[in-house]
């Protein structure tokens, strides 16, 4: 009878086991992330309710949800001890990358209203990132490095519909969503170079990076812009 913790470590394919050292800074990291989330999120939400963006809460919920589900299920995924278990959070950790990445959208695209590109952008990145999460779900063992390409794919999407943006989010907000797909963009390269030392670490001190600009986007264009 195969050994469940063998076939997960030949699924997730890691190539040597993290140190201690590893796994302890990538906690850290992961804990700093999600103290970041909830205090900005906290802010971006009670602020945005009774104050700045009442209407938006719906979608900045959403959000706000989406990133502390990233950062939550990845903690626990990449913290958790090789077992049939490990290999379920897996599937939820990479999933939750597509649900985060449509959840981060949602607001920015509410803000062009019922417009004809607004729609078809919010059906598109939707649309992908549910293939997306229904794929991980289902057959995590298949599309490892194309579902990087998806990420990206949707991650980017958001260039067609920039001049859009443009006129309704303040430049400062445009600055820090650019310079956040770069940190995540840029991360990926240490995801990819598992021979390296502390190379998951690394990854995710960009992934926090990218998602603390983000988070502060919001808040600029949600908050801070309307005070």
């Amino acid at each position: 009878m195969p050994n469940p913790i063998n076939g997960a470590r030949q699924w997730l394919n890691k190539v040597r086991p993290y140190t201690m050292a590893e796994l302890v800074a990538d906690g850290i990291v992961h804990a700093v992330g999600i103290a970041v989330a909830l205090a900005a999120g906290s802010v971006l939400l009670v602020f945005a309710a009774v104050q700045t963006a009442p209407e938006a809460v719906p979608e900045l919920s959403l959000y706000v949800g989406s990133l502390l589900a990233v950062l939550g299920i990845s903690l626990a995924f990449n913290l958790w001890p090789d077992s049939v278990m490990k290999r379920w959070l897996a599937r939820f950790d990479q999933a939750a990358i597509f649900l985060f990445i449509a959840g981060t959208y949602t607001p920015f695209l509410a803000l062009l209203g019922e417009t004809p590109a607004a729609n078809l952008m919010m059906t598109l990145v939707w649309g992908a990132a549910l293939v997306g999460i229904a794929l991980k779900l289902i057959v995590p063992q298949r599309f490892g490095r194309l579902a990087i390409v998806l990420y990206l794919a949707i991650g980017w999407s958001g260039v067609f519909v920039f001049q859009s943006l443009a006129t309704v989010l303040p430049a400062t907000t445009l600055w820090l969503i650019v310079a956040g797909g770069i940190a995540y963009s840029a991360g990926i390269i240490f995801h990819l170079w598992d021979r390296l030392k502390f190379q998951n670490v690394l990854w995710h001190i960009f992934v926090v990076a990218g998602a603390s600009l983000h988070l502060f986007a919001t808040l600029d264009c949600m908050v801070f812009s309307r005070l």
